[in-house]
């Protein structure tokens, strides 16, 4: 087991990439404090990753609010003692070409994936500094990376989540703390639930695999990178996307 007693903090946890990366932690040993903003579905994770014998702690988190943010982390140090891992993988979108995009559409995009990304990192850090070890994962995105139509926000935001690894890296690497970010490409999740099946098949396209990626696919990244396995590997971008940007 790879994470073996590792505390792990993921934000976004209940569904999605969020919640398979729960559960392959929980695989892996780690104990899994499951952040989310809906009761009712982080219960079904917590339960999902207690039944694949992991020990499972869920908490109501909203990563813009910075107060809700540190009880969190408080919480969770005073209960474990530590925390080895923190995963910022909440994120929302709010799609709109430049000239309809909405200041709501873009602020509240940016609070969610760039200030919540702050927000978390900053607060465990601290910590992690005093125990000399840990490591942060960002999630970007391919978006991040070349940019989409319709995304001026996102692309935003997850170009920043790149900006904040580089610096982090260099910043906490001499303390021990690792910080990489993963970027993935088109993730067959509920995020895309609104993009009609005439987009997707297009999205299938682009990819030399002729898929879109699955969750699970995403959280094998976390997980290595999580661990020991990848000891030197610090201020990365890996992107997880079948060859699309090829």
């Amino acid at each position: 087991m790879r994470l073996l007693n590792k505390v792990c903090i993921i934000t976004g946890a209940a569904q999605g990439i969020g919640l398979a990366t729960a559960e392959k932690f929980a695989t892996e040993g780690a104990i899994v404090v499951i952040c989310d903003i809906k009761q009712a579905a982080i219960d079904g994770a917590v339960a999902s990753c207690k039944a694949l014998g992991a020990q499972a702690l869920g908490l109501l988190l909203d990563v813009t609010k910075r107060d809700q943010v540190d009880q969190v982390v408080a919480a969770v140090k005073a209960q474990f003692g530590r925390i080895d891992v923190l995963v910022n993988n909440a994120g929302i979108t709010k799609d709109a070409r430049l000239q309809k995009m909405t200041l709501e559409q873009f602020d509240a995009v940016i609070d969610v994936n760039l200030r919540g990304v702050f927000h978390c990192a900053q607060a465990v850090t601290g910590h992690m500094i005093e125990q000399g070890s840990g490591v942060i994962l960002n999630a970007s995105s391919v978006v991040g990376i070349y940019g989409n139509f319709g995304q001026t926000n996102y692309a935003a935001s997850k170009f920043g989540v790149i900006g904040f690894t580089k610096t982090w890296a260099r910043e906490l690497g001499p303390k021990g703390i690792r910080v990489n970010a993963v970027a993935p490409g088109f993730i067959d999740t509920p995020i895309l639930a609104t993009i009609p099946e005439k987009v997707l098949a297009e999205m299938r396209a682009h990819v030399p695999l002729k898929r879109l990626g699955r969750p699970e696919e995403i959280a094998n990244v976390y997980a290595f990178l999580a661990s020991d396995e990848a000891s030197y590997v610090n201020g990365a971008v890996l992107e997880v996307s079948g060859g699309m940007t090829v």
